[in-house]
């Protein structure tokens, strides 16, 4: 089995983007399991050309995305996503979309198919602040979040996929009063998330 695990590239003026920084620190193996990191671009269009070929190219069981959501003071696993592009901020192409759809045709929204719930309790037996998040936004993070159901949807794939947001971390909070956690804490936290993940594939599998 494998596992494509991804992250964001610094945007909003920020120097590091904790997605990024914690998904490159993660082992290339869990249990077993290959661990394919890779890092997106956070831009709408990047995104939806680049991600899609990531996981028709892999075709990995299961796809972990993460970004960061400055200002949550805890892990938010998404619950779903939606087929809407809407940013007052610009993305790191200068692209500002205004109710656009992720894909034409599409679907409305896609809910993820990770074990979300089960996650979420693993990281608090790991006293690790975790919750259920029912929106992901309408920036980039939800755009890929819905490309990647997206994709697996069409490509006839059985594969789970998903959505993790962490917090800024203590590094990006130095000079803002914003909540923040040690990024020790937020690989630690993506870690416990994968090898929760792949508890529940390996079960399925029996």
């Amino acid at each position: 089995m494998k596992v494509l695990v991804t992250g964001f590239e610094p945007f909003g003026g920020e120097k590091i983007n904790p997605s990024w920084a914690a998904v490159r620190r993660l082992p290339d193996e869990v249990e077993g399991v290959e661990v394919i990191k890779f890092q997106l671009p956070v831009t709408f269009n990047g995104v939806r050309e680049t991600l899609p070929r990531m996981i028709v190219k892999e075709h990995p069981d299961a796809v972990v995305l993460t970004g960061q959501a400055g200002g949550r003071p805890n892990i938010t696993v998404e619950r779903v996503a939606i087929n809407v592009m809407d940013s007052t901020m610009p993305d790191n192409e200068g692209y500002k979309p205004e109710d656009e759809p992720v894909f034409e045709g599409a679907l409305t929204a896609y809910f993820a198919t990770l074990p979300i719930k089960v996650i979420v309790r693993a990281l608090r037996k790991a006293k690790i602040p975790a919750s259920i998040s029912n929106t992901a936004g309408t920036y980039v993070c939800n755009a890929a979040m819905f490309t990647a159901l997206h994709t697996i949807a069409v490509s006839g794939m059985d594969a789970k996929a998903g959505f993790i947001h962490v917090p800024f971390s203590h590094e990006q909070a130095l000079d803002k009063p914003r909540p923040s956690m040690a990024l020790e804490t937020i690989e630690k936290a993506l870690e416990i998330s994968i090898r929760t993940l792949i508890d529940d594939l390996n079960r399925e599998r029996i």
